[in-house]
């Protein structure tokens, strides 16, 4: 494990010699790290194991949802509901943490059974948006099932309910999100292709643009870019070959954070200043010089 500056500028992001700390192992493949500010709780999906792990700095991990229904991306709402991609219930669900009860919010489109939603993200004005590629029906990642969708689709849940929006359906693999500090620029990585991608996003949820904002390839590590964090300033936060790409805004690669195993997603938290890393067994904690905002944080 190390951390590599490229550009000089990416000592004022990472400290070169920041210690990449190990938090929790010993899990199947772990994704959708969410860093709940109040609470001082980090949760994450074990995708194989069918639970939803809760960490907290000095507990031991516990399990938070089990089962799961094989769960990836987790982030909140606008009114602290934990909002889950299920894999296996191939549904975007709503649980509020204080009651325990858990409503489904999308689970099909136009009819047809979406695929398995992956990532998801909430925006200032309360959509939610996520990914449904084919992932998940698979067998032990909640499958096996049958797709019924004929594409992989990125989908808006708008913040008063009533019918799916679909935002695009021009990819092969949609994956992470990220959504620019002011919400005007919308991040999607297609994983299969190894690119990221930028849309322009209107009032209206119309997107625009989408060309390729960065190619992620290097044939000599592990991974391809899957979850996505921005910081306060912009920059792009991607999991990649051999870990974490970090990204100014112009696309130019300002240093990686290179971990052992292939990497998932990632999530800010504590003073926003901790990064917290998902890979296949473990996660991992870096504290950086930039700052970042967790779902709940004001």
């Amino acid at each position: 494990m190390k951390i590599e500056a490229i550009r000089p500028e990416f000592n004022d992001i990472i400290t070169p010699s920041a210690e990449i700390e190990t938090i929790a192992e010993g899990f199947a493949f772990t994704e959708g790290p969410l860093w709940h500010s109040a609470e001082r709780m980090l949760l994450f999906s074990d995708i194989p194991s069918n639970r939803i792990y809760v960490w907290r700095e000095g507990e031991a991990v516990r399990p938070f949802r089990d089962p799961s229904h094989f769960s990836n991306g987790l982030t909140f709402d606008r009114d602290g509901r934990l909002i889950a991609c299920e894999h296996q219930s191939r549904a975007i669900t709503s649980q509020n943490l204080e009651s325990g009860e858990v409503t489904t919010l999308a689970d099909d489109y136009q009819g047809r059974r979406l695929n398995s939603p992956n990532d998801v993200i909430c925006a200032s004005d309360g959509s939610i948006i996520f990914t449904d590629p084919i992932y998940g029906l698979r067998r032990g990642m909640g499958g096996p099932a049958e797709q019924e969708l004929n594409f992989e689709g990125l989908f808006r849940i708008p913040p008063s309910g009533g019918a799916l929006q679909l935002l695009s359906d021009h990819f092969e693999r949609p994956n992470g999100l990220a959504l620019s500090p002011a919400g005007e620029i919308l991040y999607v990585a297609d994983t299969v292709r190894q690119h990221i991608r930028a849309f322009r996003v209107t009032s209206d949820w119309q997107l625009n643009g989408g060309q390729i904002w960065a190619e992620l390839w290097d044939d000599n590590l592990t991974g391809r870019p899957d979850g996505m964090k921005v910081d306060e300033d912009g920059r792009v936060f991607s999991t990649g070959p051999g870990g974490v790409w970090i990204f100014d805004k112009q696309a130019n690669l300002l240093g990686r954070i290179y971990l052992p195993e292939k990497t998932s997603n990632l999530a800010w938290g504590e003073d926003g200043r901790s990064l917290f890393i998902t890979c296949s067994s473990a996660v991992f904690r870096v504290r950086c010089l930039t700052r970042g905002r967790a779902p709940l944080d004001d």
